[in-house]
C-alpha cells in the first residue's frame, strides 16, 4: 500500500512509518521541521528509514501547491495526518498560530486528498479535545465542545473538517484520539522526557498542583498498532480512542520514574498549570471492536523501556 504521513518525521510519525517499512508498504513522510525542537532530533529518527526506502517530502501543510505536488508524486492510497503544532501550554501563548496550523492546514491536506482520490483519510486527534466536565472513562460518544486549550480547539475543529470532507466526498475517514503518547524519542518537552532528563542530571522536577491529576499514558508501539489497525481495517467514517485504558496520577508517574531510573526525584511544587485537564481516561472498548485494539503495555514495562532508551541511544537526545 502507498501510505503518506504527515509530520512523518516526528516521534508517533517515525515510529509509524518504521513499521509500515518493515511490512512492506510504500512510504512517504512529510515534514517541514518545525523548530518545536531541532530537527537534528527529528533526522535521527528517519535517517535510518531513509535509507531503507522512505521517501521524504519537506514541505508545510498550509502550502497548498506543495501538498498537491507532493500528493501528485506520491499517489498515496492512504493518508496518515499526524503534522500539528503540539502542546497544550505553548497554545495558550500562540492561539492564531494554532489555528493556523492545525485548522487551515488539516483544510488544505484535506482538499488536497480530494483532488488525488486518496482513498483513506487518517485523522491524528487527541484527548484534549473531551475538555471540561467530560466523565470519566471518556467516550467517543462524549460532547466536545468544551475545550481547555487552543491546542483541544484547533483538534476538534480538525475533526469536524475530517467529517465534513467525508459528508461532502464519501472519503473513508477515521479520527484517532491520542492519550498521551511515550516512548523512545518522545518529545524533550513532554512530562516523561523531561522529568527522566532532570532526575539523571540531580536537578528539580517541576511539579504542578497537589500530585492528583491523573493522565492515560499510551506507550508508543500500542498506538502504532492501532492507526496501522486503521490502515487495514474496513471503515467509512468514526473516531476512536487509542488509549492505555488505565490512568496514573503525577506522584505515581514520578514514583515509577524513580524505580525505573534507580534514582530519587527531588520536586520543585509550582501552582496547577490553566488549559491543563485534570483527568485524562481512555474506554477503548470501541476501538476494541471496530479496530481490534488492545493495549499490551504496561506504565511499569514502558518506563523500563523508556530508562533504558534514555540511559542509552537517547543519552544526548537533547
Amino acid at each position: 500500500m502507498r501510505v503518506l504521513v504527515t509530520g512523518g518525521a516526528g516521534f508517533i510519525g517515525s515510529h509509524l512509518c518504521a513499521r509500515l517499512l518493515e511490512r512492506g508498504d510504500e512510504v512517504t513522510a512529510l515534514d517541514n521541521f518545525d523548530p518545536f525542537y531541532p530537527e537534528r532530533l527529528k533526522r535521527r529518527g528517519i535517517d535510518p528509514l531513509l535509507r531503507s526506502g522512505m521517501r521524504l517530502v519537506t514541505a508545510d501543510i498550509r502550502d497548498e501547491a506543495a501538498m498537491e505536488s507532493a500528493f501528485r508524486e506520491s499517489r498515496p492510497e492512504t493518508v496518515v495526518h499526524l503534522a500539528a503544532l503540539a502542546g497544550v501550554r505553548p497554545s495558550l501563548e500562540r492561539p492564531s498560530a494554532y489555528m493556523d496550523v492545525n485548522v487551515r492546514g488539516t483544510a488544505v491536506l484535506l482538499d488536497a486528498a480530494r483532488k488525488a482520490n486518496v482513498r483513506r483519510f487518517i485523522f491524528g486527534s487527541s484527548s484534549s479535545v473531551y475538555g471540561q466536565g467530560a466523565e470519566p472513562p471518556f467516550r467517543e460518544t462524549a460532547r466536545i465542545d468544551s475545550p481547555l486549550s487552543p491546542y483541544a480547539a484547533s483538534k476538534a475543529a480538525g475533526e469536524l473538517l475530517a467529517r465534513t470532507f467525508h459528508n461532502l466526498y464519501g472519503k473513508e475517514t477515521i479520527c484517532l484520539r491520542f492519550f498521551t503518547v511515550y516512548g523512545p524519542r518522545q518529545r524533550p518537552d513532554l512530562a516523561i522526557h523531561k522529568f527522566s532528563r532532570l532526575m539523571l542530571a540531580g536537578k528539580k522536577l517541576p511539579f504542578f498542583g497537589d500530585g492528583a491529576s491523573r493522565r492515560d499514558y499510551t506507550y508508543v508501539d500500542d498506538i502504532v498498532a492501532g492507526v496501522l489497525a486503521a490502515i487495514d481495517r474496513p471503515l467509512t467514517y468514526d473516531v476512536v480512542n487509542l488509549g492505555g485504558a488505565h490512568t496514573t496520577s503525577l506522584r505515581e508517574l514520578i514514583a515509577l520514574l524513580e524505580e525505573a531510573l534507580g534514582i530519587p526525584a527531588q520536586l520543585d511544587v509550582q501552582p496547577f498549570q490553566p488549559g491543563d485537564m485534570p483527568l485524562t481516561s481512555a474506554d477503548v472498548t470501541h476501538g476494541g471492536e471496530v479496530l481490534g485494539y488492545a493495549p499490551r503495555t504496561s506504565m511499569r514495562e514502558g518506563l523500563r523501556k523508556f530508562a533504558e532508551w534514555i540511559r542509552g541511544e537517547g543519552r544526548d537526545f537533547v
